[in-house]
């Protein structure tokens, strides 16, 4: 039979193992303090899809909240996406006619109209910053070579990732929009469907 002092020398050494599993399992707060919304967007999954269109295409899906970038062997990269008013009214093909690094937003004139007292002040636009609404990166898709006004961007609002929202085109977070800008050119095929 083991004496106690053994005992309290092995539960001693299993309080040890276990506190440094946990450490090495359970990393600090400051780490996992965004884990929620890391879940809602935090980069592109490599997923199962079937489409037709050739790799590189972007396609669209308002209703699942989601954007994914056609890659080869049936498979793309999916990205969790945050849909605004103007993500609902425009669907078919566009290209990517210009992109831009922290854009500068300019509110529309329904905008102006329908709350004066914010947006009249940025009639001149905001620069591109951590506040601004289009976030890090803005992608404008064009059709017949004209501008659409309707937008792939970031957002300085990642909770809104993954719902619908009052106003904004396609919002990814703004790690996101970084990654799908860095991998896609002007020129860029978009489908909405």
């Amino acid at each position: 039979m083991p004496k106690p002092i053994q005992i309290t020398r092995a539960l001693a050494s299993l309080f040890i193992v276990f506190t440094l599993v946990s450490c090495v399992a359970d990393p600090p707060n400051e780490v996992t303090k965004y884990a929620g919304l890391q879940k809602r967007g935090g980069g592109p999954s490599l997923t199962s899809f079937k489409t037709t269109e050739p790799p590189g295409t972007i396609i669209v899906e308002p209703d699942v909240h989601k954007l994914y970038l056609v890659q080869d062997d049936n498979t793309a990269l999916a990205y969790n996406v945050a849909v605004g008013r103007e993500g609902h009214d425009f669907s078919g093909k566009a290209v990517i006619g210009r992109k831009a690094e922290w854009p500068t937003w300019t509110p529309t004139s329904s905008m102006i109209r329908d709350r004066p007292k914010v947006n009249a002040p940025l009639a001149a636009g905001l620069p591109g910053s951590e506040t601004n609404p289009l976030g890090a990166r803005a992608l404008y898709l064009y059709q017949g070579g004209a501008d659409t006004l309707y937008r792939i961007h970031g957002t300085n609002d990642p909770a809104s990732i993954g719902k619908s929202v009052s106003s904004g085109c396609i919002r990814l977070l703004n790690s996101d929009v970084i990654d799908l800008y860095d991998r896609v050119g002007q020129g860029t095929h978009v489908i909405v469907r």
